[in-house]
């Protein structure tokens, strides 16, 4: 990989330029606005104030979403799942995990798993 090329990569991954897009196309996506460029410039502007403590972040799922996504997961109702499963529910939902604090034999409990996601 060229110097540049990794300059570029860096530069993206170090302000998590991917992980934004991601979640702004999610939630373009999910809500569907009549206006789009719109209601992509409030969300970021919801994201720059949540930054600063001044509001709350745009949020795709609300909590019965997220009970039912760990409802999926935790398909026997042992009320946890493995860090796997929460693992790959952060990938599919377009979130890092890089920054993950759980070992692999870790049990993520309902309310980690909302506090987290």
């Amino acid at each position: 990989m060229a110097a540049g090329e990794r300059q570029c990569r860096d530069y993206l991954e170090r302000h998590r330029i991917p992980e934004l897009l991601h979640r702004l196309g999610a939630l373009l996506l999910y809500h569907r606005p009549e206006r789009p460029r719109e209601f992509l410039i409030q969300a970021l502007e919801r994201v720059k104030a949540g930054k600063r403590a001044e509001g709350e972040y745009p949020y795709l799922m609300d909590e019965a979403n997220l009970d039912a996504m760990f409802q999926l997961l935790d398909v026997v109702g042992q009320g946890h799942i493995t860090a796997v499963q929460y693992r790959e529910a952060l990938k599919t939902l377009g979130l890092s995990t890089e920054e993950l604090q759980f070992g692999d034999d870790a049990r993520i409990t309902l309310d980690v798993f909302k506090e987290e996601v």
